[in-house]
């Protein structure tokens, strides 16, 4: 029996009693986005006669397009296909929907870039953390998300000689512990690049906090973890599953290039069973301490710019992905409903078993400043960075910060130093420090070389001595800032010392605008900038506005000449997660490690 024509206002059947508290605030706000919309569609309707069944569907189709991640793509076209076939009616009107595969982190950079107009009117991402990225700095597409239309875990799986050796499935692991697992058993592990992968990022996060429920030093465990995962890494999920061994034989499986587990999601070990045979099925691990889930969120793209029409489709198209027959096709190709709950067929089909907790409550959502911290982290462990860092030492920076009882220098020490703590042995840093006059004519002064961090150093390590610097930053009584004339030397220093193979960046703190009249203009400072930018020798400037008296415009206009960005804090405790947010995004705006 076909599917009837229904008020778009109809609520889903079989769809969660108890949405989570994020999930029930999205639903609201789509529906007021869309209260007027659906008000107003339906008085055009009655005027136009469109209520009436009268016309062919050719005649009357409304056409929606939906980009969708290419793992779920195919499950809602096969919903989509049979809207026409069933002349499946919005406000009486045929509904005709197109589905695209498109990669989420490639639609979320061209959202957030705001270069054109999208093409499509409903965004369907395997994850929530990409409608964060698509914002970009506030000058994107906007766009409107609402519920989860299916869901899908993050796992572990493995080859059977591998989860058997790890004790499968009887034994179970938090993600920290399967991850020393895997390196005490020299099972070869693979991901999908965190930067192109929610499926990877999530993973990531997930070790990470569990690392730090551990105790000690999980930063250092992490950033290991993250080496680890950088030499098996592959571009995209799809790609993952090519890296496992082909079959069960000793050569292919001890082939050092060939994977024995991979971080996946269920689906995708689901669709990857669903064609393998024997020894050749994967086996999955869910960790005990949760899973982080792909979420599937159904977003209105530029909504504020879709038709009466286009806007009443996608609401009734949303309703249609979540009735008992959509629910059925989307667990046909291996995903969970929008809460995580699944049949236990499926979980077998896709290689879990109990007492592996595949029925537990999933890990919460990492925050945005969570997943920033680890895309940041993840970019300077895996690349490798030169960083000069550049510190206002003006007078101003006494400061008292309001509610800390500390100077903003004090607070931007510690910062640093945090932030410290995320690099390697391998990556380069130096300090230079800045006000007026600070040595003879100069504003500036170098403290310490920009040389490797686990350089030995006078009996120490580079890192010990640099660490020591950051401690003894003062600022200088009377000082003024010398803003201009510092960012050009610096800058002139950072690209004549340009290390290929690295991330090349300037990192400027300060805390006001250019104070040293007898300097070099911001106009000439712009002019310089460019022309010593170099494209294949990248060094962006990643500027810092600190405090209610700096000039966030001024910081980025000379930084994106540089192909960097300005940003700004009132807390300079949070210096440390802005350089992480920064070299990451730096790192995706191609400026990345030179080979």
């Amino acid at each position: 029996m076909g599917r009837h024509s229904l008020p778009d206002s109809h609520a889903a059947e079989g769809r969660r009693d108890h949405p989570s508290p994020r999930r029930r605030r999205r639903t609201v706000a789509i529906a007021t986005l869309l209260v007027l919309t659906v008000a107003t569609g339906t008085a055009v309707a009655a005027r136009t006669g469109l209520l009436s069944f009268s016309r062919s569907c050719e005649e009357s189709a409304v056409r929606l397009s939906v980009v969708a991640s290419p793992d779920i793509a195919p499950a809602v076209r096969s919903i989509a296909e049979q809207a026409p076939e069933e002349e499946l009616r919005t406000d009486g009107r045929c509904l005709v929907v197109e589905v695209l595969a498109r990669d989420s982190h490639k639609v979320a950079e061209s959202l957030a870039a705001g270069d054109e107009k999208p093409d499509f009117q409903v965004w369907l991402p395997d994850s929530e953390l990409w409608l964060e990225r698509a914002k970009g700095f506030g000058e994107g597409i906007p766009v409107s998300p609402s519920d989860s239309v299916a869901s899908s875990p993050v796992a572990l799986a493995m080859v059977p000689s591998a989860s058997r050796k790890l004790g499968w499935p009887e034994k179970t692991y938090s993600w920290a512990e399967s991850v020393a697992a895997l390196g005490s058993d020299r099972v070869r592990l693979g991901a999908a690049d965190p930067a192109r992968s929610a499926t990877g990022l999530l993973a990531l996060v997930g070790i990470g906090a569990s690392s730090a429920r551990q105790g000690g030093d999980s930063d250092t465990r992490v950033a290991r973890t993250a080496k680890v995962l950088a030499e098996r890494m592959s571009d995209g999920d799809a790609q993952v599953l090519e890296t496992l061994a082909r079959s069960t034989s000793g050569a292919e499986e001890g082939n050092p290039k060939r994977n024995q587990a991979v971080l996946i999601s269920e689906q995708a070990a689901f669709a990857h069973n669903a064609e393998a045979t024997g020894e050749g099925k994967l086996d999955l691990f869910y960790p005990q301490d949760g899973t982080p889930l792909l979420d599937y969120p159904y977003t209105l793209v530029n909504e504020a710019d879709l038709s009466v029409a286009e806007s009443r489709a996608a609401l009734r198209f949303m309703t249609l992905l979540g009735d008992r027959d959509a629910r059925a096709a989307f667990a046909e190709h291996g995903f969970r409903a929008g809460d995580g709950s699944a049949k236990d067929s499926l979980v077998a089909a896709a290689g879990g078993r109990k007492p592996q907790p595949y029925a537990a409550p999933a890990a919460e959502a990492p925050s945005a400043k969570e997943l920033q911290e680890t895309l940041g982290m993840w970019t300077i462990t895996v690349q490798s960075a030169r960083l000069t860092t550049v510190v206002d030492a003006s007078g101003s920076m006494a400061t008292l910060v309001p509610g800390r009882g500390q100077s903003r220098m004090d607070v931007t020490k510690e910062s640093l130093i945090q932030a410290l703590g995320q690099f390697t042995p391998n990556d380069e840093i130096g300090l230079w420090e800045f006000a007026t006059a600070l040595d003879g004519d100069k504003d500036y002064r170098r403290l310490m070389p920009t040389k490797r961090l686990g350089d030995p150093v006078g009996g120490g390590t580079h890192r010990e001595k640099l660490t020591a610097a950051f401690a003894g930053l003062q600022p200088v009584p009377g000082g003024a800032t010398g803003l201009y004339d510092t960012t050009l030397a610096s800058y002139k220093e950072a690209r004549s010392t340009y290390r290929k193979g690295k991330f090349n960046a300037l990192v400027i703190l300060t805390d006001g605008s250019n104070q040293d009249e007898r300097s070099i203009s911001r106009s000439g400072l712009i002019a310089e900038l460019k022309e010593l930018r170099d494209p294949e020798r990248p060094v962006p400037v990643i500027a810092i506005a600190v405090g209610p008296d700096a000039d966030r415009d001024e910081v980025a206009e000379i930084a994106r000449v540089t192909g960097g960005d300005g940003y700004e804090v009132s807390d300079p405790a949070e210096i440390q997660a802005v350089i992480l947010q920064a070299i990451m995004a730096a790192g995706q705006n191609g400026l990345a490690a030179q080979e």
